[in-house]
């Protein structure tokens, strides 16, 4: 992945970074440039263009999906509203689809669990929540409503074009919820993939954690791995100047690799980190814990341990 700041020019000389949640997994063929603000359990595919050095900032919500080959720009001039309130070139909301080779360029808002289809530009817009836009659309200069279903090749352009569009059906909600979903198991996925610990504990590789049963409920402790090993990969981490993002899951989450998130230890001291965790491994005694490392420039997640899980029956 290549994230870089926005270059200096007239009308911009603050180099923002893209701000990206450790949660997050974007392909290393992908670009991430200027003030993008990307938020949790998003996923982009390999070959997308987010490019806010001309037009910013974006704004990426929760369990957005941004497929192969799309692209994101904005004009110097010309700001949506966005759900915060505040002025954004760019703005998706949550749960939205970008599939392959869709352009959205600003000024442009995307509305919470919308998707856009292959090859659809979306530019000087405002599209609605749970809007349905088809391939090879063009929707421009124009506000479409909510629930509104565009069809492939459709060109929108004026407001009397947007107020005959049919509403979406349910087939077509349930469809863009489906690839909202698939995506999610494809971030989990990728992730897991650049986790040695989760791909031992996938392939239940001699070294690698062994695989459990529920924990007890006799009172015992559960088994954790708080010991030289861990306070070395907790050494590792600090020596780089990174953060620790914790997160836990019970037996049946740990299975299908649906981690919940438990926060993030922003300490420089060994023996800080070291009792943060151990309060966390306290929180939570008859769960799995896992640590891994969070680069703060980037916000992208490194190594991972998973310090605890559940005693055997």
């Amino acid at each position: 992945m290549y994230n870089i700041p926005a270059p200096p020019t007239p009308w911009s000389q603050q180099l923002a970074e893209p701000t990206i949640d450790a949660t997050v997994y974007i392909h290393p063929l992908t670009n991430v440039i200027g003030d993008v603000r990307i938020g949790e359990q998003v996923h982009i595919a390999p070959g997308v263009s987010i490019r806010a050095d001309e037009g910013m900032p974006f704004y990426i919500g929760t369990n957005v999906n941004i497929q192969d080959g799309a692209v994101i720009h904005g004009l110097e001039q010309g700001r949506v509203i966005g759900d915060d309130g505040q002025l954004y070139s760019v703005w998706i909301s949550d749960n939205a689809s970008i599939t392959h080779m869709a352009l959205i360029h600003g000024p442009a808002y995307v509305g919470n669990g919308c998707f856009i289809g292959f090859r659809s530009t979306v530019f000087n817009a405002r599209i609605g929540d749970g809007c349905i836009v088809m391939s090879h659309a063009l929707i421009e200069n124009v506000e479409i409503p909510a629930g509104k279903y565009i069809a492939s090749g459709s060109i929108i352009t004026n407001p009397q074009q947007a107020d005959h569009l049919p509403n979406v059906q349910e087939v077509d909600s349930e469809f863009a919820r489906h690839v909202v979903s698939i995506n999610q198991k494809l971030r989990q996925g990728y992730l897991c993939a650049e986790d040695e610990v989760c791909i031992a504990t996938l392939r239940n590789e001699p070294n690698g954690p062994p695989t459990v049963q529920p924990g007890s409920s006799n009172g015992h402790r559960p088994s954790s791995r708080f010991d030289a090993q861990a306070i070395a990969w907790i050494r590792d981490v600090l020596s780089q100047k990174f953060y620790i993002g914790v997160e836990q899951a019970d037996t049946r989450r740990f299975r299908a690799n649906s981690w919940s998130d438990c926060g993030v230890i922003k300490v420089t001291q060994e023996e800080e980190a070291i009792a943060a965790v151990a309060q966390l491994l306290q929180r939570y005694p008859h769960q799995y814990v896992r640590l891994f490392s969070i680069n703060p420039g980037t916000r992208q997640r490194g190594s991972g341990l998973v310090i605890q899980q559940p005693l055997e029956k």
